[in-house]
C-alpha cells in the first residue's frame, strides 16, 4: 500500500527498548521528560501539558495506553493505538511515542528512565493518587523525578467524544489495513472469489408486511384512532433475506426452513424460486408463516401486528431438518435464529450434531423482543451478535463494549466474533497471533441511513463468504461492513450485490486519497 501522509511520521513511534537505545543510559548531557495517557482525542489541554514537558527537557518522550487496557466510556479508546500514536509524533515538541503494552506505566519508566515524568495537576490536586504514588517510587529508585505541570485547563477526551465523535471512520481503516498488510485491491480481489460458494441456511422465516395508510382522524368518545387503508406490501425477511443476500453475493444457496400451509408460504417460496435459491420448506399446518405487519401512517409505524407461533419445532419437524443438513452438500452452514421455533436449547445441539464435517459453521441469533441465547451455538467458526444480544447472553449490563466482546468470545469458544454495535459499527475478535491483534473495530461506512433494518443479515452473508475464501478476519470484517452500510442506504431490504460492495469500496478508497 501506498504510505498515506497522516502516517509519515510514523518513524518517531518506538518500543520501550529502542528508547533506551536511543536516548542512551543515565546520566545523559540531555534531559529526558516522559509523559503518559490515553490521548484518545488531543485536545487544547494536552497541548499546554506537553508544551510544558518540553519546555523542562531536551527530549519528549509520550507513552499512550494500548488499547486493551481502555475500559472507561463504553466505546473507548474511540481512536485505536497506532493512530493515536501517529497522532501524538506528528507534533513537533514530541521526540517519540511509546504504545505501552501494560496497563501502568512503572515498566517503561523502569526501562527508559526518563529524569523526569510528567503529571497533570489534577493527579495531585486532591492529594497524591496511589497510582501516582507507584509512579513516583518507580522514579525515586533510580534517581528521577515527577513534575505536575500547571492546571489551569483541563478538557475531558470523554465529553469531548460525547459531544461530537470525530469522523475517522477512513483512517482507522486505512490504520487497520496497513497493520495487517492489505490493500484495496485484496478487498476486490476477495469480492470477486465469492461467487460458487455452496452455503446452507437454516432459519426462520419471517414475511415483513407493510400496510400503508392515511390518517382520517381520532374517535371523540374513545382514545381509538382511525386510519385509511391503502396498499400493503409483503417482503421475505427472516433467514430467507440471510439466503436472498447470499446469493446476490453469487452464493450456491439452499434454504431449509418451517412455514405455515397459507398464502404467506406461496409468496416466499415464489419469490426464493424467482432468485435460484434452491429452497427445502418444512410444512406445518398446526402453525402461520410468521408475519410482521407494520401499520404505516405518514412514514411513521403507527402499529406493529405480529402472527407467528414462536412454540418449538415438531420431533418429526426436526428429524427432518437434520436430515436436511446431513444430506445435503455444502461448504458453509449458517444458522439464522429468530427464535420462533426451529432454534431453541434441545434442538440446537441436534442441529449442530447434524452439520457435515469440516463444514464452515455460523450461527446469528436475533432475538430482539424474544428468549434466545448466542451462547448456545458453541465451537463456531463465526458468531455475529449485536450489543444487545451480547448483554443478554451474559447477563450483563454493565460493562463496556471491549471486555463485553471479550467475554462473550471466550464463553462462546468461536474462533470469530464480529460484535455489532448499530452505527457505531463493529469490533472484531478473534485469536490473536505474534502479528496481529485479537480484536479490532470499524465504524459505519454509510453516507446516508435510509433504513438500517437488514444491515446485519447483508453483513452476515459477506462476511461469511469472504472469511471462507481469504481466511482473514480483517478483509471479512470490511466488506461486511461495506455491504452492511450499502444495506443502510436502500430504503427496504433489498439484497446487496457485488456491484455494489464494489462501488462502496471505490468511494471509500476515493474518499482516503482526497485526504
Amino acid at each position: 500500500m501506498q504510505e498515506h501522509t497522516n502516517f509519515a511520521f510514523r518513524h518517531k513511534v518506538k518500543t520501550p527498548t529502542e528508547v533506551r537505545e536511543l536516548i542512551g543510559p543515565r546520566p545523559r548531557e540531555r534531559k529526558v521528560i516522559m509523559c503518559h495517557g490515553v490521548f484518545d482525542i488531543v485536545h487544547p489541554g494536552h497541548l499546554r501539558h506537553l508544551i510544558y514537558a518540553k519546555s523542562k527537557g531536551d527530549v519528549l518522550v509520550v507513552s499512550i495506553t494500548a488499547d486493551k487496557h481502555i475500559t472507561k466510556g463504553n466505546t473507548r479508546p474511540y481512536v485505536p493505538e497506532e493512530l493515536r500514536a501517529i497522532n501524538l509524533a506528528a507534533f513537533e515538541m514530541v521526540d517519540y511515542v511509546v504504545i505501552d503494552q501494560e496497563a501502568t506505566p512503572i515498566a517503561n519508566i523502569r526501562t527508559i528512565q526518563p529524569d523526569y515524568f510528567a503529571k497533570g495537576y489534577e493527579y495531585v490536586k486532591a492529594g497524591l493518587n496511589p497510582k501516582t504514588a507507584d509512579e513516583v517510587a518507580a522514579l525515586e529508585s533510580y534517581g528521577g523525578e515527577v513534575l505536575f505541570t500547571p492546571g489551569d485547563i483541563v478538557y475531558s477526551s470523554t465529553q469531548l467524544i460525547e459531544l461530537a465523535p470525530p469522523a475517522i471512520g477512513c483512517e482507522k481503516l486505512l490504520m487497520l489495513m496497513e497493520g495487517e498488510g492489505i490493500g484495496f485491491s485484496d478487498l476486490r480481489d476477495a469480492l470477486a472469489r465469492l461467487e460458487g460458494r455452496k452455503v446452507h441456511v437454516v432459519g426462520d422465516t419471517i414475511v415483513d408486511s407493510y400496510t400503508q395508510c392515511s390518517m382520517i382522524g381520532g374517535m371523540t368518545k374513545t382514545p381509538t384512532m382511525s386510519v385509511r387503508y391503502e396498499e400493503r406490501q409483503d417482503y421475505t425477511g427472516g433467514a430467507a433475506i440471510v439466503a436472498k443476500h447470499l446469493r446476490a453475493a453469487g452464493a450456491d444457496v439452499t434454504f431449509s426452513t418451517v412455514m405455515g400451509d397459507d398464502a404467506l408460504r406461496d409468496h416466499v417460496l415464489k419469490d426464493l424460486e424467482e432468485q435460484g435459491i434452491h429452497c427445502l420448506p418444512i410444512i406445518d399446518p398446526t402453525r402461520p408463516t410468521t408475519n410482521k405487519n407494520a401499520i404505516v401512517v405518514g412514514g411513521y409505524r403507527l402499529l406493529k401486528i405480529d402472527t407467528l407461533d414462536n412454540r418449538s419445532i415438531s420431533e418429526r419437524i426436526l428429524r427432518e431438518l437434520t436430515a436436511n443438513l446431513r444430506d445435503t452438500p455444502t461448504d458453509a452452514v449458517i444458522f439464522s435464529d429468530f427464535r420462533h421455533g426451529i432454534f431453541n436449547r434441545t434442538t440446537i445441539p441436534e442441529l449442530t450434531a447434524a452439520i457435515p464435517s469440516r463444514c464452515f459453521r455460523v450461527a446469528d441469533s436475533q432475538v430482539a423482543s424474544r428468549w434466545g441465547n448466542i451462547l448456545e451455538f458453541q465451537g463456531f467458526d463465526l458468531i455475529t451478535p449485536n450489543e444487545r444480544e451480547a448483554r443478554f447472553a451474559l447477563g450483563d449490563q454493565d460493562s463496556t463494549i471491549r471486555p463485553l466482546g471479550s467475554e462473550l468470545y471466550a464463553r462462546a469458544n468461536c474462533k470469530t466474533l464480529m460484535l455489532k454495535m448499530g452505527d457505531r459499527g463493529m469490533i472484531t475478535f478473534r485469536n490473536a497471533s505474534p502479528e496481529t491483534r485479537n480484536f479490532f473495530t470499524l465504524e459505519s461506512f454509510a453516507d446516508t441511513a435510509v433504513d438500517p433494518v437488514g444491515a446485519g443479515d447483508a453483513l452476515l452473508a459477506y462476511a461469511t463468504l469472504a472469511l471462507m475464501v481469504t481466511d482473514n478476519e480483517a478483509i471479512a470484517s470490511i466488506l461486511g461492513a461495506f455491504a452492511a452500510s450499502v444495506e443502510c442506504e436502500l430504503d427496504g431490504n433489498i439484497p446487496v450485490t457485488p456491484q455494489a460492495v464494489s462501488r462502496k469500496i471505490d468511494a471509500v478508497e476515493r474518499e482516503i486519497q482526497y485526504r
